[in-house]
């Protein structure tokens, strides 16, 4: 195996913030994201020699990232159960809330509605560039988007402003 060291190490340090991102919104925990982006680089570093195509590498690292997460994913036990009543919820205003807001909503999301919404709005990947690294079709991805976009919108609530005096 003759991996070339430099370019390999080039491209962690070029590209791995905007991929620590891509697995903080898959994974929703910074630890989490920090090891699952270990471990796709990992395996991207395995398979470089077989990467012919440099400009296709961020597609690998992220089909890996959501392939080894999927693996996870199913191998977690259920650690919530249902509960017949609703906690009282806080009402913020706050937008750092909403922007943690958004985060677990996006959690709770299906897998693939999620990863297909952090790829479409947070890496402004094109649905054709998600069908294939996601290896599904294109209609698989705007249906994946539209459902979870619309579950969002379901569940999370823009406060009024109030008017202008």
């Amino acid at each position: 195996m003759l991996v070339n060291h430099e370019e390999f190490r080039t491209y962690v340090l070029s590209r791995g913030a905007a991929l620590l991102r891509v697995a903080n919104q898959l994974t929703g925990n910074p630890s989490d994201a920090e090891d699952l982006l270990q471990s796709a680089l990992a395996t991207t570093y395995l398979a470089w020699d077989r990467i012919k195509d440099r400009s296709s590498l961020d597609s690998y690292v992220r089909r890996t990232m959501v392939n080894i997460n999927i693996s996870w994913w199913r191998r977690r036990k259920l650690d919530e159960y249902p509960s017949e009543e609703l906690p009282d919820l806080p009402v913020h205003h706050d937008p750092m809330y909403r922007h943690e807001e958004l985060e677990q909503a996006l959690l709770r999301l299906p897998l693939r509605q999620r990863t297909a919404i952090v790829l479409r709005y947070y890496e402004d990947m094109t649905e054709p560039e998600i069908a294939r690294t996601l290896g599904i079709s294109v209609g698989t991805v705007k249906s994946s988007v539209s459902r979870g976009m619309a579950k969002l919108r379901g569940e999370l609530v823009v406060p009024a402003k109030e008017p202008a005096r």
